[in-house]
């Protein structure tokens, strides 16, 4: 495995560079006197406060902020950024912040696309990154405990080259995110239908509370010792406890690998192939099904049918057994055989699965990109489909609107929308509007034929509003578990759609 370079990557250029970067929203901002720093740094953690610095880790890979960034523009600015190297460091620095009233924003590789890592309110920028490295691996039971800072390309490779291990856990991000990321948003990686999502990996975590508390979570398997701690966390984007480190179920490395393709009549119907082959209890680690408008994009093969790719990887019989599953169902729902694909299709996937190098060159082509991805149950899935890519191609500016099904599910499956746009006006402000535009289209539409709000890139400040609107009463509850953990409200103010005591989010629906 080609590894990345296990630090943040920056995910477009700075116009002007960073030290003349200025920030985008305006809310107003915390500062971090001379003294609170040499507090800080008496705890041995690093912190840094010059503007370059902080202009970078001011933001993530938000498509919105990449195109505010085509303008000099940064989302925030943080008035410090501490990078802690253990979890003893990480309980001094929150508990001096929460004794200041000073916010703080955890962060890692930052490679989220929905401004969880942004510093909306200043304070300190918490880095995770240097809480990075393997503990322990327990093979007999199949745990590993693992730092949060890890890039999962680091983690994966170590376990694959050292223990003959995996987690199975392949983002595509995987380069460019770390453990602590993919529990914060419950992350999902590539192969989630035969190994789940980060969610199902855990078995434990070690957090610090926003008074310095640090706490540990779960343990035995399946014990029943009252609600799951763990879950509580896990999704949580850094709003209700940071998490230093994580026990993970993993698996022995795979034995062999299997793959198939096929060409369907419709996406309705490669939506069925993908649910009958669920409802069977097959569970191939790759079932992933594209439009006709993704299929000729990435496939060459005209838009007028859809595509499946499947693959499996584990023990040899298992995985023989997936894909003859597999085979048996594919078919469109009259019953016409699905056409096979030369296997290609699939090799071609695997080879281009985490390349996000095209994203910068069409954002500094003038264009606004983004992507969109929802959950729900099959039976809401056909229409969601169609209701949404109607409604973001039909705001004036919407070039195009596609969809994939990216991870299947007895229940259901995530559908993962990709626009993008040009406005009739080429600035950053027009830009934005069209963003905002056809996104609040498309999570209209999906809402209203009921998904959830998201399948696994979180919630972080684009999608706050509608979280409030999904939730409905139960995301009072929601405040007052960040009131009772948090009651100074330190911890990534604003996200989630939480209120926050030194402001609101300037940006508008």
């Amino acid at each position: 495995m080609e590894l990345g370079p296990g630090v943040p990557t920056p995910p477009i250029e700075l116009a002007g560079g960073a030290t003349d970067a200025t920030a985008e929203t305006h809310a107003s901002r915390v500062t971090v006197s001379d003294s609170l720093a040499e507090r800080l740094a008496a705890t041995g953690a690093v912190v840094e406060r010059g503007h370059d610095v902080l202009a970078e880790s001011g933001r993530d890979w938000w498509p919105l902020a990449m195109t505010w960034a085509t303008a000099g523009r940064t989302p925030a600015l943080a008035s410090a950024l501490v990078r802690p190297t253990d979890a003893a460091q990480v309980s001094e620095v929150l508990a001096i912040c929460n004794e200041e009233r000073v916010p703080v924003t955890p962060s890692a590789g930052r490679s989220g696309v929905l401004g969880g890592s942004v510093p909306l309110f200043g304070g300190v920028q918490l880095d995770l990154c240097s809480l990075a490295g393997l503990r322990s691996v327990d093979d007999e039971s199949l745990i590993v405990d693992v730092g949060a800072g890890t890039f999962g390309d680091h983690f994966e490779n170590e376990l694959r080259e050292s223990h003959a291990l995996t987690c199975g856990h392949w983002p595509q991000s995987m380069t460019l995110s770390t453990v602590g990321g993919w529990l914060a948003c419950r992350g999902a990686g590539q192969f989630s239908t035969r190994y789940g999502k980060i969610e199902d990996m855990v078995v434990g975590l070690d957090v610090v509370l926003a008074d310095g508390t640090a706490i540990t979570t779960g343990g035995a398997p399946r014990q029943a010792t009252g609600p799951d701690l763990n879950q509580l966390f896990v999704g949580s984007e850094g709003t209700l406890g940071v998490i230093t480190s994580a026990r993970l179920r993993v698996h022995p490395a795979p034995e062999s690998t299997a793959q198939a393709a096929w060409s369907f009549s419709s996406f309705g119907d490669g939506l069925d192939f993908c649910r009958r082959v669920l409802r069977q209890g097959a569970t191939p680690a790759v079932l992933r099904l594209y439009d006709g408008v993704e299929s000729d994009r990435n496939y060459h093969l005209g838009t007028e049918r859809a595509v499946v790719i499947a693959m499996d990887e584990g023990n040899p019989r298992i995985v023989e057994t997936m894909l003859a599953v597999a085979r048996d169902q594919a078919h469109d729902r009259d019953g016409t055989p699905a056409e096979p694909l030369e296997e290609e299709v699939v090799e071609h996937w695997l080879a281009k699965r985490n390349d996000v190098s095209q994203l910068e060159p069409l954002i500094q082509g003038g264009l606004i990109v983004d992507t969109m991805e929802v959950a729900g149950p099959w039976s809401v899935l056909p229409h969601a489909y169609a209701s949404a890519v109607e409604a973001m191609t039909a705001v004036p500016g919407c070039l195009a609107a596609s969809a994939h099904a990216s991870h299947s599910y007895s229940d259901g499956a995530c559908l993962y929308f990709t626009f993008a746009g040009k406005p009739e006006h080429d600035t950053v402000e027009s830009k934005a509007a069209l963003h905002r535009s056809i996104w609040a289209a498309g999570q209209g539409a999906t809402l209203a034929a009921g998904c959830a709000v998201s399948h696994h890139h979180g919630i972080g400040l684009q999608r706050g509003a509608w979280l409030r609107e999904a939730m409905g009463p139960a995301h009072a509850v929601l405040g007052h578990i960040k009131d009772s953990l948090d009651p100074n409200g330190i911890l990534n103010p604003a996200k989630l759609g939480l209120g926050s005591d030194f402001g609101s989010s300037d940006l508008p629906r």
